[in-house]
């Protein structure tokens, strides 16, 4: 059996796609030199962020509209630049 296992991860989280995604950016923040948050055996990025994320050391919250909407401004902007 694997640990931890699914159901205690989504009790930490609203859906297993939340669960996928939030683990995904933490593995490549991760990658990327990022310390990490618990001490465990795994060396593998993906292992670590799901144990970070059961041990409740990584948490995540929804973006807000206003979030979402800059976001759209700041592609357009981009865009523009790029012409």
């Amino acid at each position: 059996m694997l640990y931890p296992s699914i159901n205690d991860l989504l009790k930490k989280v609203d859906n297993r796609y939340t669960l996928v995604i939030a683990a995904a950016k933490r593995a490549r923040q991760l990658i990327d030199g990022d310390p990490k948050l618990v001490k465990v055996k795994e060396n593998k990025p993906v292992s670590i962020a799901i144990h970070e994320i059961n041990e409740g050391k990584l948490t995540y919250r929804p973006m807000t509209q206003e979030e979402i909407k800059n976001i759209g401004k700041e592609n357009k902007d981009e865009n523009k630049e790029e012409v």
